[in-house]
């Protein structure tokens, strides 16, 4: 008897209670574990206490926003997916958001964004997972 692969983790961090909620129910429909934060300081101490195997990230949040968090994170965690999410465009050019591996814009159908989750998540797990 072989044991069923551990769902993949996903730290959604965006500071509009809707959304962590419409994604934590979308993600989880999908088979994912779903951790939330509501802001970059609550998701920088859940990463003091689990990696995730993503996280996805709004950009426009008050405090320290997305793109700073984004650069937080690739200090200590190098090679972990992150997907940064926004309803604006324009920091799609910005030179700060290429250290995401990806970019999606916020949209009512979240297909661009499970496809990519799992497209990042395929990747680091690679064929023979």
């Amino acid at each position: 008897m072989t044991d069923a692969p551990k769902p993949a983790t996903i730290l959604v961090v965006d500071d509009e209670e809707s959304i962590r909620l419409l994604l934590q129910e979308e993600l989880g429909d999908l088979g994912y574990r779903v951790l939330l934060a509501a802001d970059a300081h609550e998701a920088l101490q859940r990463l003091k206490v689990e990696t995730p195997d993503l996280i996805t990230i709004d950009i426009r949040m008050p405090g320290m926003d997305g793109i700073e968090l984004l650069r937080h994170i690739r200090l200590t965690h190098r090679d972990l997916p992150i997907v940064l999410c926004t309803a604006y465009g324009e920091y799609r050019h910005d030179f700060a958001t290429w250290a995401s591996d990806a970019y999606v814009t916020k949209s009512a159908d979240l297909t661009e964004l499970t496809e990519t989750i799992a497209g990042l998540l395929a990747e680091r797990r690679g064929p023979h997972d």
